[in-house]
């Protein structure tokens, strides 16, 4: 056996079979919803890759995934996997254009896709020719000509296995980004999305030394641990945290949506021990509701709350120390193209940046000669080993991105950083988001760590926007509390010069009722410049 996904899901299945696997929640607020053991949802997973299979769909062909989550994500993930199907992440938030992009770039040959989405997936068919085979989940209005229901679909698969030989090289595509442009899908093969992505079988201890161990750490292990990944399964983190805790033999938990009162509700319940989140924006209103409508939740059993993909605040991180004392937070450093990188420091924060204690696979190198950076000089972060193949469909960004050095395969990320004598790296920011303000170079998400420490802040993001003296300037564009004054320019500039260098602060504010983020958190730049720069400077 190789490491190969659905090869290792189904040595656990073998191991504990009895063993509760999934636990899906659509009506969190009762408890209601479905409950399948890892023999119930491997036979699940095998119906529906029997039936792709026999419906024409091949080995190496593209599968969409454009659904909320549920049963069904993971089934038929799992299905493909099995079936050597290659499964792609679809943003439910697209709208037919990019839909459209997407569907072509990734070549999708088949989508299981939500009824809801069904007006906006009739509406791309007609562009999209080689997407020939479609599965809806739930009700439908027929608008779809030729999709199939997904329970049909299900019901008229073999339980068995029976499967053709896999392998290590089997892929697994992630698509990622929309905020600043159209979406890469990162091809990763199955055996380095093991390693780097799901720790290779134990992200806190040593990694399986061969994939009949992973069975073996199983069945020696008993039950306990309870895995919540709490954003959309579309974002590749949380479909990663799920395969997690499928490698560790033990339970996964889903809500169809994000909703903090009930994430809580779910965690004193279930007695939930592990949860991933994505940033402030999910963070911050899971611990308001904490401190307000849900005081008094028992959240005893949670050990860890991990959050990745945007970095959390020291207000946040304050907030939560104050309301979970005896929880551990990581605020992990990772990306669809790497993996994980590393965990940040205690201290990290607006006085000395977003330090992180990264892997021995990550560096920090060069752009442009790829050799690593002495310490204190700026670079990029990078890592070697178990990196992603490139970019799918994108031979000229994969070149930029992927490169060999020393035997081994690099990607290079586009996060700037410097690295001390210590080894600690501190992120400095996205170099495609850096704002060049009179020659001095602004990392956005420097200034809105700076903007979150303001008590009557609750979310912001930061843009350059044009100005005829210096280039770009620094813009705000600012949600406030529930019934916070409105601070002017001023108050907010007087904050910030306490954290920040001057040229640094902001000399625009924009007040929103919402900050615009994706399903999972992740800041839309694109939406916060158009809204700054529309607005006159003051």
């Amino acid at each position: 056996m190789e490491y190969n996904l659905a090869d290792l899901f189904e040595s656990v299945v073998d191991a504990v079979p009895d063993r509760e696997a999934l636990v899906f929640l659509d009506h969190p607020g009762t408890g209601a919803g479905r409950r399948l053991t890892y023999a119930e949802l491997d036979a699940a997973a095998n119906r529906v890759a029997h039936h792709l299979a026999d419906s024409g769909v091949r080995p190496g062909e593209h599968l969409g995934l454009h659904l909320y989550n549920g049963v069904e994500y993971l089934q038929t993930v799992l299905a493909c996997l099995k079936a050597r199907i290659v499964p792609v992440n679809v943003n439910y938030r697209y709208v037919e254009e990019e839909l459209e992009y997407l569907y072509r770039d990734a070549d999708l040959v088949a989508l299981v896709f939500d009824a809801e989405f069904e007006d906006r997936v009739a509406g791309v068919l007609p562009r999209t020719p080689r997407l020939r085979h479609l599965l809806r989940v739930g009700e439908g209005t027929g608008g779809v000509p030729g999709a199939v229901p997904f329970a049909r679909a299900e019901a008229s698969g073999w339980p068995g296995r029976g499967f053709p030989a896999r392998s290590g090289d089997d892929l697994f595509i992630i698509y990622t980004g929309g905020t600043t442009g159209m979406p890469k899908g990162v091809m990763w093969r199955q055996e380095d999305l093991f390693f780097a992505g799901l720790g290779g079988g134990a992200p806190t201890g040593e990694p399986v030394r061969a994939p009949e161990e992973l069975a073996e750490r199983v069945a020696a292990g008993g039950a306990g641990i309870t895995f919540f990944p709490t954003p959309p399964l579309m974002h590749g983190t949380s479909t990663l945290t799920a395969f997690i805790g499928f490698d560790f033999g033990q339970r996964v938990v889903l809500h169809r949506r994000f909703a903090p009162e009930e994430v809580l509700r779910t965690v004193q319940r279930e007695r939930v021990t592990s949860m991933s989140l994505v940033g402030d924006a999910m963070l911050r209103p899971l611990l308001d509701a904490l401190a307000g409508p849900l005081k008094g939740t028992d959240c005893s059993s949670l050990f860890s709350v991990s959050s990745s993909g945007a970095i959390l605040s020291e207000t946040v991180r304050r907030q939560f120390r104050e309301l979970l004392p005896n929880t551990l937070l990581l605020n992990n450093f990772g990306s669809s193209e790497s993996g994980f990188n590393g965990t940040a420091t205690e201290d990290a924060g607006p006085g000395r940046g977003f330090r992180i204690r990264v892997n021995s696979r990550t560096r920090v190198v060069d752009p442009v000669t790829r050799e690593p950076v002495a310490a204190g000089a700026t670079g990029r972060v990078a890592q070697c080993g178990h990196v992603p193949l490139g970019y799918y469909n994108d031979p000229v960004t994969t070149a930029e991105t992927f490169f060999e050095r020393d035997g081994q395969r690099w990607v290079l990320l586009g996060d700037m950083a410097t690295v001390g004598a210590d080894g600690v790296v501190t992120v400095l920011g996205r170099g495609s988001q850096c704002i060049n303000t009179g020659g001095e170079k602004v990392y956005p998400e420097e200034v809105e760590q700076a903007l979150k420490a303001h008590p009557d802040v609750y979310d912001a993001l930061v843009a350059g926007v044009p100005d005829a003296h210096w280039g770009n300037h620094v813009a705000a564009v600012v949600q406030l509390r529930a019934g916070a004054p409105r601070p002017s320019l001023a108050d907010i500039q007087r904050h910030c010069r306490t954290r920040l260098a001057g040229y640094k602060v902001p000399r625009r504010l924009v007040i929103t009722d919402t900050i615009r983020r994706s399903p999972s958190g992740k800041a839309d730049y694109r939406w916060a410049r158009e809204v700054a720069t529309a607005v006159e400077r003051p």
